[in-house]
């Protein structure tokens, strides 16, 4: 078996029930993620958290003429991880977006995460979290690029949906460029 990590994508206060960019039941992935957090610890997986922590002027902002309302601004609480979400306290945590002229979605943007997770021999990734349409989906994307195998595990996402079929559109391209995508109950360890 390749050796696994867990990486849990924007699971913060600002996508969930009551944030500036809330995911439609956002706040339904926490359960799913502290139980893959637990299966991670009986396994001996790391896991690793990204987070979009952007400056207050970030270029994704309507303000600054980009497609968003202003959400996850470093320090602040919607920039936080789901008071629920049970992150352990060795978790990686990635920021991402963390320059004011340019966006990142992916958690391998322009951060170190697939040098700290070669660094620890990892091979697969199992990637949950907020949104299966944007961030989860690029995230997916370049950990494929990136060399890493992926499986998607489907009940730990939520999408943003513009159009209502986006989510499923997102798994359908996902799974075409190699990822497996399957519910937590399906993952094999």
């Amino acid at each position: 078996m390749k050796k696994t990590a867990i990486l849990l994508v924007d699971v913060q206060n600002d996508f969930c029930t009551g944030g500036a960019l809330a995911v439609r039941d956002g706040d339904a992935v926490v359960p799913v993620c502290n139980e893959l957090i637990g299966l991670a610890a009986a396994h001996g997986c790391p896991v690793m958290a990204s987070r979009d922590w952007h400056p207050e002027d970030h270029c994704s902002f309507k303000a600054q003429g980009g497609p968003w309302p202003a959400h996850c601004v470093a320090e602040k609480t919607g920039a936080q991880f789901h008071p629920d979400l049970k992150l352990p306290a060795d978790a990686v945590i990635v920021s991402k977006g963390t320059k004011s002229g340019a966006d990142a979605y992916s958690a391998f943007d322009g951060t170190n995460a697939a040098a700290a997770l070669r660094e620890k021999g990892i091979e697969r990734l199992l990637i949950c979290g907020l949104a299966t349409d944007y961030c989860v989906k690029a995230t997916v994307l370049d950990a494929l690029k990136s060399g890493f195998s992926v499986v998607v595990v489907q009940d730990g996402c939520r999408a943003v949906n513009v159009s209502s079929d986006d989510g499923e559109k997102a798994f359908a391209e996902m799974a075409a460029q190699g990822a497996a995508v399957c519910p937590l109950a399906k993952v094999e360890w």
